[in-house]
C-alpha cells in the first residue's frame, strides 16, 4: 500500500503545486523521500492541483520525442550506409543511395558477400525507420491540430507543422516569458557579455567606468530542440525569397558576416513566433522591421 502510494505520489508531482508544499522543503532531499512525503499528503488529500487547461502538452510532448529520435535514427543508418560504400571507394553523394529504385545496383558494387548482406540488413533497417518516422510525423501533426495555436504559428514563415508543434512542446504557452529577450535565452540566441573593472576612482568619488562590454558568445544553458529550430527556419529563410531574405540581405549590406546575420535572423524569427503567439493575431510583414516585435 506504501509502495503504491509512494508511486501515484511521484506520478502526481507534476500535477500539485509546490510552492503549497512546504512538507517537502524540510529535512532531507531525495526521490524516495520526497516521493513518501507526497504520498502523506496524497493520503491526506493536502496536495493543491495545478490547472492544465483542457488541452495538455503531454501528449505532444512524447510525440515530439519520438518524431525527433526517429528522425535521429534515420540519419544515422543513412551515414552508415553511405560510409559502407565511401569505405570500397564507391562514390555515393547525393540521395540516390538510399532509394529503392537503384538499390540493385548498389548493391551489385559490392562483391564481398558479407559486406553484400550488412548493406542489405542496413537498407531493411532504414525502410522499417521512414515508415516508423511517417507514421510518428502523422500522428504528431494530428495531435498539435487539437492546439489553437498552430494556426498562429504556422502564419510565420517557415514555420511549419513539424516546427508549430515542437515549439507549443516545448514552450507549452508564450506567457512563461515577459520579454523576448528571456525567450531568447531559453533558445540559446542570448549573448553572454563579461566585463570587468567596471568602476574606478576618478577625484576620490566612485565612478563608473566607460568600457566596452565583452561579448563571450551564445549563452550555453538553454534548450536546444528550440534552438536548433529556430537557427534551421533562419538558414532557409536567408537562401528563399521573402521578407525574412530582404532582412537577411540588408544585414549582410551593412556589413554584417553571414554567420551572425543568421543568428540575427533567427532571433528575429524567435521574437515574432513569441509575439503572434502572445497577441493571438497572425502574422504581419511589419513585424520584419527592425524595430518591431
Amino acid at each position: 500500500m506504501a509502495a503504491r502510494s509512494a508511486g501515484a505520489a511521484r506520478g502526481s508531482r507534476g500535477g500539485c503545486d509546490p510552492r503549497q508544499n512546504a512538507l517537502l522543503k524540510a529535512g532531507t532531499k531525495s526521490d524516495r523521500i520526497d516521493a513518501r512525503k507526497l504520498a502523506e499528503l496524497l493520503r491526506a488529500e493536502l496536495l493543491s492541483p495545478v490547472y492544465h487547461g483542457q488541452t495538455g502538452t503531454v501528449t505532444l510532448k512524447h510525440l515530439c520525442r519520438s518524431y525527433a529520435a526517429l528522425t535521429e535514427d534515420t540519419t544515422r543508418v543513412k551515414g552508415r550506409i553511405k560510409a559502407l560504400y565511401r569505405s570500397q571507394a564507391i562514390s555515393s553523394a547525393g540521395k540516390k543511395a538510399y532509394g529503392r529504385r537503384h538499390r540493385g545496383q548498389w548493391l551489385s558494387q559490392l562483391s564481398q558477400a558479407g559486406m553484400h548482406r550488412r548493406a542489405e540488413l542496413l537498407y531493411q533497417e532504414l525502410d522499417a525507420l521512414l515508415s516508423l518516422r511517417r507514421e510518428a510525423r502523422r500522428e504528431l501533426i494530428v495531435e498539435s491540430h487539437k492546439h489553437d495555436a498552430v494556426k498562429l504559428l504556422r502564419t510565420v514563415p517557415f514555420l511549419g507543422p513539424i516546427r508549430a508543434a515542437l515549439l507549443i512542446a516545448r514552450v507549452q504557452t508564450p506567457h512563461r516569458f515577459r520579454t523576448k529577450r528571456q525567450f531568447w535565452a531559453y533558445c540559446g540566441l542570448a549573448l553572454e557579455t563579461r566585463s570587468s573593472a567596471d568602476y574606478r576612482l576618478q577625484d576620490g568619488q566612485l565612478v563608473r567606468a566607460k568600457k566596452p562590454v565583452f561579448i563571450r558568445g551564445l549563452n550555453v544553458n538553454h534548450n536546444h530542440d528550440l534552438k536548433n529550430l529556430f537557427k534551421s527556419a533562419a538558414t532557409t529563410a536567408s537562401s528563399m525569397p521573402g521578407p525574412f531574405h530582404s532582412f537577411y540581405e540588408n544585414l549582410l549590406v551593412k556589413g554584417i558576416q553571414p554567420a551572425m546575420a543568421r543568428l540575427t535572423l533567427a532571433r528575429k524569427i524567435a521574437a515574432i513566433a513569441l509575439c503572434v503567439w502572445k497577441k493571438g493575431e497572425p502574422f504581419n510583414a511589419e513585424y520584419v522591421k527592425p524595430q518591431a516585435a
